[in-house]
């Protein structure tokens, strides 16, 4: 986490999973409601995760580092690129990059989805030729 990061509360050196779930979510300005339509789970979920209640499965922690720009790494453990800072004037990104970020994060929780489809069928393949 950077130090000119407008979310004061949070600490890197205690923040737990939860805490950099909101974090990162907070920086790309989404709330959990989006987040979670976003993901294609359940509000409740999102507010178990933020809240330390519960953890995402593995497949849904790769999603989540994906949507929030951040690597799986430190979202996981804290270590390696976190949440993207601000233009160095403070002045929020151009709508239209802010777009393409928006489409190439959903590219690749796509993606993500279509690679478990591909390993689902697979096995379903693998099963029927035994």
């Amino acid at each position: 986490m950077k130090d000119n990061q407008p979310l004061a509360y949070f600490r890197e050196d205690v923040a737990t999973l939860g805490d950099r779930i909101t974090a990162a979510r907070e920086a790309q300005g989404m709330s959990q409601t989006a987040f979670a339509r976003r993901l294609g789970v359940k509000l409740k979920t999102v507010q178990n995760w933020e809240e330390d209640r519960t953890e995402p499965r593995a497949n849904r922690a790769q999603m989540l580092a994906g949507l929030l720009g951040v690597s799986l790494s430190w979202l996981l453990t804290g270590e390696g690129d976190d949440i993207p800072e601000p233009a160095a004037d403070g002045t929020p990104l151009p709508d239209e990059v802010g777009d393409i970020l928006d489409e190439l994060r959903q590219l690749r929780l796509d993606m993500s989805q279509s690679a478990q489809q591909l390993g689902h069928i697979e096995k379903r393949l693998r099963a029927v030729q035994r």
